[in-house]
């Protein structure tokens, strides 16, 4: 047997996946890691438990598996794009803890910038202005931590995305990173595929403290044990690869802590008009890169998590779906979870979360359908701008990510739209592609098309719902939006 290990580096959780030749899992391991709150709106991780969980991760799996390190084909690694840390090349050690892609101590900085560069930031990178990217958390890091600013100075800073400090260590001192998370940086350029003289200048950010890019499907390195480092990729651009997504016009959608959802545009670079982001979607060896349209929603699974936590009227978040299955709709209440404002499509800070069109006959079952309903629509707001932007009208969406075991999530996503919602046999499609990415590089796959074919299905939904009626709730959705905004000054 032929096994491609996969280690998927997540917001809240570590996992080592194993797949045989066949891409089916063959064991897994996941630990979870602390999340540090030393102010409101700021998020870091400490870089050291993330790498101490890798290797038990690893180490987990491969024992649960009955394999030794040495018998892996290959490992691509996986991870949260945009969170950022630096460290010494000397010592190895972490300078400061990890700044997570929803941290926002950078906002300030970020609305501060002149036009102008806001105008080239944009264009350059396809990327929003946002404190969510790591160019503003790099210079953050650089300004006002002593010891990132001593190790520049001395020429032993690096400074780079998650993928890249799993990589350093797994490897033993390979500094790299792969075009999927360097295009979150906002330091990218699109065009070039390398980091951006004018951008690294506007930020304040040398040259030097940075990774070198390199394809998503290529051998970086090795680790001790002789196995191929052969793929990096950021988390949801490894789910269009699990996900199978080549060809122009493939998109898919993963639930998470937020939504993801991204549309192939094959080599071609969209630029949004209606509030996306522009991204590489995947570069397997020297192969042209493939581009990609994203829609980001920031709060949908974490929602659920809300209503367990901080509300209390489920005991665990696997029970909002009998829940919301005890009544037959919403009852008219609507609820709108910007915690920290809205991503895409309308990039809105100064929005806030709210519930509306309560009565006395509301309930806690029509909250918790409400809060699947958000989730549903949410994400075809991003759809629909996605269909906008790119002119292909979506008949369907493939799905993953742990919210699509909520089957009546699913039907409500399928109504929302009034598409086809497909989901996998294996629903961690982000760790699935790192392992084709890795398999492919090594050549355990001979192309795209090769892995293509092990896809395999598990459940499709279709609407149920009359069009006029969804119609005219997606019209109540919207102006339950509109109630968000302007709430902070």
């Amino acid at each position: 047997m032929t096994y491609i290990g996969a280690l998927d580096q997540g917001t809240s959780s570590t996992r080592f996946m194993i797949f045989d030749a066949d891409a089916r899992v063959i064991a897994s391991h996941q630990l979870e890691h602390k999340q540090i709150f030393p102010s409101p709106g700021w998020v870091e991780h400490d870089g050291v438990e993330i790498w101490t969980r890798t290797q038990e991760v690893m180490a987990g799996a491969l024992q649960k598996a009955g394999i030794k390190p040495g018998e892996l084909r290959a490992i691509g690694i996986t991870n949260q794009r945009e969170t950022t840390i630096a460290w010494d090349a000397k010592t190895g050690q972490p300078l400061h803890n990890a700044l997570v892609w929803q941290d926002t101590r950078t906002a300030a900085f970020m609305d501060g910038l002149r036009d102008a560069d806001k105008k080239l930031i944009i264009h350059r990178t396809g990327l929003a202005i946002a404190p969510y990217f790591s160019a503003s958390k790099m210079k953050w890091l650089i300004e006002n931590v002593p010891a990132v600013a001593d190790a520049v100075k001395a020429g032993t800073a690096r400074i780079g995305t998650i993928d890249s400090w799993i990589l350093w260590n797994l490897s033993g001192g390979t500094f790299a990173t792969d075009v999927t998370n360097a295009s979150r940086t906002a330091l990218m350029n699109l065009e070039t595929l390398d980091w951006d003289p004018e951008l690294l200048a506007l930020f304040a950010i040398p040259r030097e403290v940075l990774a070198d890019i390199k394809p998503t499907s290529h051998v970086y390195a090795k680790t001790s044990d002789g196995v191929p480092i052969a793929a990096l990729v950021g988390d949801q651009q490894g789910a269009m690869i699990g996900q199978t997504c080549f060809d122009v016009g493939d998109s898919k959608t993963t639930y998470g802590t937020g939504n993801f959802a991204l549309l192939n545009t094959g080599t071609t670079i969209v630029r949004s008009q209606n509030g996306l982001l522009t991204t590489v979607c995947y570069k397997f060896g020297s192969e042209p890169a493939v581009f990609a349209l994203e829609g980001s929603v920031a709060v949908t699974g974490s929602a659920i998590q809300w209503l367990r936590d901080q509300l209390g009227i489920i005991k665990s978040s696997s029970e909002i779906e009998a829940l919301a299955s005890s009544v037959s709709d919403n009852g008219g209440v609507y609820f709108v979870p910007a915690f920290s404002g809205l991503f895409a499509p309308y990039w809105r800070s100064d929005a806030r979360g709210v519930i509306v069109g309560l009565s006395r006959a509301s309930t806690k079952a029509h909250l918790a359908r409400a809060a699947l309903e958000a989730i549903a629509y949410q994400t075809r707001d991003v759809l629909d701008a996605m269909s906008a932007d790119s002119k292909v009208q979506l008949t369907s969406m493939r799905v993953d990510g742990g919210a699509t075991a909520n089957n009546l999530l699913m039907q409500i996503q399928s109504d929302v739209m009034g598409i086809e919602i497909i989901r996998p046999e294996v629903i961690e499609t982000t760790a699935l592609g790192a392992a084709y990415a890795a398999g492919i590089a090594v050549g355990l796959w001979a192309s795209p098309i090769e892995v293509r074919n092990k896809w395999r299905e598990n459940h499709r939904w279709n609407s149920t719902q009359n069009p006029n009626l969804r119609a005219e709730k997606y019209a109540q959705w919207k102006k339950a939006v509109e109630r968000t905004l302007n709430w902070i000054e």
